[in-house]
C-alpha cells in the first residue's frame, strides 16, 4: 500500500513528464500546418493564433481555399486546430470564409 506522499510524488512526477513532452510553440505551429496541409491537400498561409492548453496546443490557420484573379477576390478560410502536447492532431474545424481583401473591424 502506498501513502499519500508516494502517490502525490507520482503525479508530480507524471506532471513533469507531460510538460517536457510538450512542443515548443514554434514546433506546435509546424506540426499544425504539416499535418492540416496533408489533410486538406492545399498549405496553410499562416498560423493567426496559437495558445497551450490543458491538452496541448490550440491554433487559427489560414488556408487559401479559392484562388481568384485578381488576388484580393481569393477565398480565405480560417480553420482552428487542436493538438495534443506532443503536437499530434487531435481535431479541426473550419470557420469562418473570407475574401483575401477583408479586414476585421477590431472592436471600437
Amino acid at each position: 500500500m502506498t501513502n499519500g506522499r508516494e502517490s502525490e510524488r507520482r503525479r508530480s512526477s507524471s506532471r513533469q513528464d507531460a510538460a517536457e513532452e510538450r512542443l515548443s510553440a514554434p514546433e506546435a505551429m509546424r506540426s499544425a500546418i504539416e499535418q492540416l496541409t496533408e489533410l486538406l491537400g492545399r498549405a496553410p498561409e499562416s498560423v493567426s493564433a496559437l495558445k497551450p492548453t490543458d491538452e496541448g496546443w490550440e491554433a487559427q490557420v489560414e488556408v487559401l481555399e479559392l484562388e481568384r484573379i485578381p488576388q484580393t477576390t481569393s477565398v480565405m478560410a480560417a480553420y482552428r486546430v487542436a493538438l495534443d502536447p506532443a503536437g499530434k492532431l487531435l481535431a479541426y474545424e473550419r470557420g469562418r470564409r473570407y475574401t483575401r481583401a477583408q479586414v476585421d473591424r477590431g472592436n471600437r
